[in-house]
């Protein structure tokens, strides 16, 4: 005699095939992990940037040049921060624009808000003195 698929009422799993290895149960869903050495990487590269951010102050440099240097280090510290720390350099390209493109949209928008400012002033200088 042939015996039959055991079947639950209401579609349910027979009891042999909760053990079954393919779906991972609660406990055994552990995330990403990264090695040590990895963070200890970025935190000491995050220290040499952070030094020359420092040296930039130390060596008196003025103007553009002061402030293009302090920007440029502060936006690569911000990145490997973002990249590493907050784990989107291993997420989905998706995930990664829905975060950076509003801010990155809004410094553009500023941007032409300040230099159409600085036209409107220009302009009034020169025409109501």
């Amino acid at each position: 005699m042939e015996m039959e698929p055991s079947t639950t009422p209401m579609g349910a799993r027979p009891a042999d095939s909760l053990d079954s290895p393919a779906v991972p149960t609660r406990a055994e869903h552990t995330g990403q992990q990264h090695s040590v050495g990895l963070y200890l990487k970025v935190w000491g590269l995050l220290f040499v940037l952070s030094t020359f951010s420092y040296l930039v102050d130390y060596a008196n440099l003025q103007g553009y040049l002061r402030w293009g240097l302090i920007l440029v280090l502060m936006v690569a510290k911000a990145g490997l921060i973002v990249a590493i720390f907050m784990h989107m350099r291993w997420e989905r390209l998706a995930l990664v624009y829905a975060i950076l493109v509003p801010p990155l949209a809004l410094l553009v928008l500023m941007s032409l808000m300040a230099s159409e400012a600085d036209f409107t002033f220009v302009t009034r200088l020169a025409h109501f003195r």
